[in-house]
This record gives C-alpha cells, structure tokens and sequence, in this order.
C-alpha cells in the first residue's frame, strides 16, 4: 500500500496533486490498515529496480549528529565523471519518469521522488540518533523493519539490525531471509502471499545506526549482511 500510494502521489511538495499531509494522517492510516485482509492483495506499485548506495552515520559526545547517504544508483551511475575529481555522477534519473501526467514527472527546479533516506530518530524534539538502511527500493522497508524493531520492541541498535528481515518485491512476491520465522512465512503463504526464500542476504539492505542514551552514552549498531564496522576517535 505504501509504495503503490508513494508511486502515485510523491514527488516535490510543490508538485503533488494532493496536499501530501494528508498521506500522514492518523485517519488516513486508519483508512489504509482497515483494507488489510486475511489475503493477499496486489496493490499495482512497479517492481523496484537495483540500486548501488553506501550509507554512514557519526556523533561525538557534545550531541552533534550526522546521518549521510550517496548512491551513484545503478553500476558506475551515469558514466559521467567530473573532469579532474574522479567523481563519478549518479544516474538516478532512470527512475524518474518523463510521462507529463504521472506525478513523478521530471521537469526543472523539481524535487522528484526516489529513495535516497538518511533516517534521523528524534524522541520529544530531542535527537535520539542517526540511521539509514541502504538498499534501492529496500531502504523505506529496511527503515521501518528497523525502527520498529528500536522503538517498538525495544532492541538495541546492533540487535534491531540484525534482526530478520522481510522484501516486497513486486505484486505479492515477498523475500525472506533464512534466519525469519518460516512458521510466520507459511502463514503469509496461506493468505495469499508468494513467499521465498532468499539466500543473499545483501539484498535485503545493510544499515547502520547510533543512539544516544539518556545519559549521554552512545550505542552503535553496524550491518552483519555485508562489509561494515564501527570506529570510535
């Protein structure tokens, strides 16, 4: 539901056809969550491409943040590199859309849609920490699953990465990972849902988190999927 809502209405604020507060209201999620069923259902959103991204968070112990992402999106980006840097530019462009009636049409001075989420966690107006889950289509999924894990199930940051994992990839073709419940997959099975199992685990993205405690203490958590680590100064 989310990505079908996000493809159709999400581009630069000025752009959308709709005020887009009213995607963040409780009603609204109220509306959304009653048309869940006990089936499967295919919400009609396009089959998320590959992507290519690195993503780092940092925090010192006066509070000061940062949560960064670049992507050069798909291989070396464009192709194109900056004469003298060496600076390979991104070819993100493939995923806007040049159609005039879709609302991720790409005109000039537009803010257009796509998947480039430094996450930042704040609790009261009060920095709680920096996270991103990098991964094309993956990242809004990785950051839920992770945010929920922190804030709803109360998990520390290396424990709320590692957790299992889940992939919407197109219709109602989900990806799991080895490690998740295969019970809870047969379930989903029986409701509808074409389930599998994925032995890459890469692919279901590789994040990064710091959290502040109360305190002052800070707590990382680093990626277990792939190549990652944590360093203090």
């Amino acid at each position: 539901m989310a990505f079908a809502d996000g493809l159709h209405y999400i581009t630069d604020p000025s752009e959308m056809t709709i005020d887009y507060h009213r995607l963040l209201l409780p009603e609204y999620g109220r509306i959304r969550a009653g048309q869940i069923t006990d089936c499967a259902m295919d919400r009609k959103a396009q089959e998320p491409p590959a992507g290519g991204t690195v993503y780092f968070c940092a925090a010192d112990g006066e509070g000061n943040m940062i949560s960064y992402i670049q992507s050069n999106y798909s291989g070396f980006g464009s192709g194109v590199v900056i004469p003298g840097t060496g600076i390979a530019m991104q070819n993100r462009g493939s995923d806007f859309s040049l159609d005039p009636a879709a609302a991720n049409c790409l005109k000039g001075g537009k803010r257009s849609y796509h998947t480039i989420i430094p996450g930042f966690i704040t609790r009261d107006g009060e920095a709680v920490g920096p996270f991103g889950v990098m991964g094309a289509y993956m990242q809004p999924q990785g950051h839920l699953q992770v945010a929920m894990n922190l804030i709803d199930f109360g998990l520390d940051p290396q424990q709320a990465l590692d957790a299992p994992r889940w992939r919407w990839l197109r219709g109602n073709d989900f990806q799991v990972e080895t490690s998740f419940d295969m019970e809870i997959a047969r379930q989903l099975q029986e409701r509808g849902h074409q389930v599998s199992v994925e032995l890459d685990s890469a692919s279901f993205g590789r994040g990064q988190m710091i959290v502040r405690l109360e305190n002052g203490v800070l707590v990382g958590g680093t990626e277990s999927r792939t190549d990652s680590n944590i360093a203090c100064f």
